[in-house]
């Protein structure tokens, strides 16, 4: 009478330890083949992809720096490039210029991003302004850069609002703005720009499943035991959510430190930035020119590292100040207050973006639009049209360069995913950091030198030189955008399959790559985005051969009408938006489709 319970029980114990022995399967034991091979040497060619341009191109400008560039005749090292450097006029202002454009914007941008999260965590307002900032992270820097200096230019859409009937002008003013010899106008244009990056950066840390669940537990800790929301936030969330903003946060200031296309757009001229002045040295017909600019890049890589430095110590100072007042037990620091500052400054933000893209769009459909209408007497579509026309070439490079290379950094970037699940191992925090080095060193230290060596190699190929240094700032990109994806990704799926005889790459192709069909396409489209936007690898590395979108913009943006770079700047933020339109209705229809 007891066989059938017996029975029943050696049945479920079976399955049970054969289910432990599927989901204990270590995939690093899988049959070592083609596809195997080559998923475990990807981590080592991502190292060489992103460290011998860098370096490679750093040495390349350090050896003309120094007086040794013998396609100039120049094979003496000293010190001459330097001093033709500091006999630039001007020289101090560029420096006090980059330097205040860059630390300024990023302490901006960072404060109010550490405010908006303080105010509205937890809460569902945050979802809301994240929506409405994340859009702006796709725009390229050029466009936002117009968009930006139509709205605050004498004869913008500020202006047009308040007159007459505030200050009484009949006729545009006199302004400073945008090309202030201050910066203002780069400070207002790269805060505005790179503040809904650093938010989406905290929000996807934030996102991590047990360190955001960790976070709100604590979160809702302090609350209970009487602690102010924003003070719960700044003892509780940041001191654990800032290390994971570190790399961003100088990713950001080695940007702004050496950015090219906001100061061409809204910077003065006399004197521009460091970096623009380099640019305008390299590019400039007389070649002996080039010593002092490889001068001017060692200078400003020198700059940007010491504002990196400036920072981490400014980071360790601020920890050593205020480290007891963690621990003192003071619940509220003027909280009311501060939060009621957090919500008007999140209006004026979020409406100043949406009153410069309406600005953006109206130039573009403008006809006549006499000052201070606020509204064209009339709406037409010839800049559309005149702008399409010419627009081929430009669109069909701009496309091309970004697809090949957003495909080649997706590929390589689910690689290296793949070797971390392969070897059991993730990858060394060496290799995390050499993902940001294209983005931690400013591109106008090294993209010159790396002109010199495809010039030392015989690399005449102006289209394949623009992809494949745009290849060097989509990945870190595309890796951080798909790597906490693959990482939460099931194992027991993977596992399963192993156990059932899939090979390697079946369980690749035919498991992994569908489960993360949404991911990637997103990876996608801010691949392209990140291509679609790059102006001064696109310029130097082509030689001026390559014209896209972007570098038509910028050019537009310094001499052309208003209706016609605002025609540009458009289109340069259409690109992107249609590429993450698809990446959020393609899975809804691949995965209705599956079900049915």
């Amino acid at each position: 009478m007891n066989a059938e319970p017996n029975r029943k029980a050696d049945d479920k114990e079976s399955k049970r330890t054969a289910s432990e022995e599927t989901d204990s399967v270590p995939i690093a034991h899988y049959k070592v083949d083609n596809f195997t091979r080559l998923v475990k040497l990807s981590p080592r060619f991502l190292l060489l992809l992103l460290i011998l341009p860098v370096l490679g191109g750093l040495i390349s400008v350090l050896l003309p720096a120094f007086g040794w560039a013998p396609a100039l005749e120049q094979t003496t090292f000293g010190l001459q490039g330097f001093r033709a450097l500091w006999q630039t006029p001007g020289l101090a202002q560029m420096i006090d210029l980059s330097i205040a454009a860059g630390l300024l914007s990023t302490l901006l941008a960072f404060v109010i991003t550490l405010m908006m999260l303080a105010t509205f965590f937890n809460s569902f307002w945050l979802n809301r302004i994240e929506r409405l900032l994340s859009p702006i992270l796709v725009i390229p820097h050029a466009a936002a850069a117009i968009a930006v200096g139509f709205l605050i230019a004498p004869s913008g859409m500020f202006s047009r609002l308040i007159s007459p009937w505030l200050t009484g002008w009949e006729l545009a003013p006199h302004g400073i703005f945008p090309h202030d010899a201050y910066g203002i106008s780069i400070i207002l244009g790269l805060t505005l720009k790179e503040l809904p990056f650093l938010l989406l950066m905290a929000l996807g840390a934030l996102a991590q499943p047990e360190f955001g669940k960790k976070l709100r537990q604590h979160y809702k800790v302090a609350l209970t035991l009487g602690y102010y929301p924003m003070t719960a936030f700044f003892k509780v969330v940041l001191p654990n959510l800032y290390p994971l903003l570190r790399l961003p946060i100088f990713a950001v200031l080695a940007y702004a430190s050496a950015s090219v296309e906001m100061p061409l757009i809204l910077g003065p001229n006399t004197p521009p930035t460091l970096a623009v002045t380099i640019m305008q040295w390299f590019n400039d017909v007389d070649l002996n020119l080039r010593i002092k600019a490889s001068a001017g890049a060692v200078l400003q890589l020198a700059l940007t590292g010491g504002l990196l430095a400036l920072w981490f110590t400014g980071e360790k100072v601020i920890k050593a100040l205020f480290s007891g007042s963690l621990t003192n037990g003071r619940r509220k620091y003027n909280d009311p207050m501060w939060q009621k500052t957090t919500f008007v400054l999140t209006i004026l933000v979020i409406g100043f973006l949406l009153l410069a893209l309406i600005g953006l769009v109206m130039w573009s459909v403008a006809g006549f639009w006499r000052f201070p209408a606020a509204l064209p007497e009339q709406f037409v579509l010839t800049h559309f049209q005149s702008a399409l026309m010419q627009i081929g070439s430009p669109l069909f490079n701009t496309l091309t360069i970004g697809l090949i290379t957003t495909f080649f950094a997706v590929v390589l970037t689910l690689l290296c995913l793949e070797s971390e699940q392969l070897t059991a191992k993730a990858l060394s925090s060496f290799t995390s950091l050499i993902i940001y080095l294209p983005l931690l060193v400013p591109s106008i230290a090294f993209l010159f030198g790396l002109v010199w060596l495809q010039q030392l190699v015989n690399n005449q190929t102006a289209f394949l030189n623009v992809a494949f240094t745009h290849l060097l700032f989509v990945l870190p990109y595309v890796f951080l955008s798909l790597a906490s994806s693959y990482r939460r990704l099931d194992s027991r799926f993977a596992n399963v399959a192993a156990s059932l005889g899939a090979t390697p790459s079946k369980v690749f192709f035919q498991v992994k790559l569908p489960q993360l069909f949404a991911p990637i396409l997103i990876a996608v489209a801010l691949g392209l985005a990140i291509s679609f936007g790059q102006y001064l690898p696109t310029l130097i590395t082509g030689g001026g051969r390559i014209a896209t979108i972007t570098t038509e913009a910028v050019t537009l943006a310094n001499g052309a009408s208003r209706r016609t770079s605002a025609v540009y700047a458009i289109i340069q933020m259409a690109l992107p938006l249609i590429g993450f339109t698809l990446a959020w209705i393609l899975p809804k229809y691949f995965f209705k489709s599956a079900k049915r």
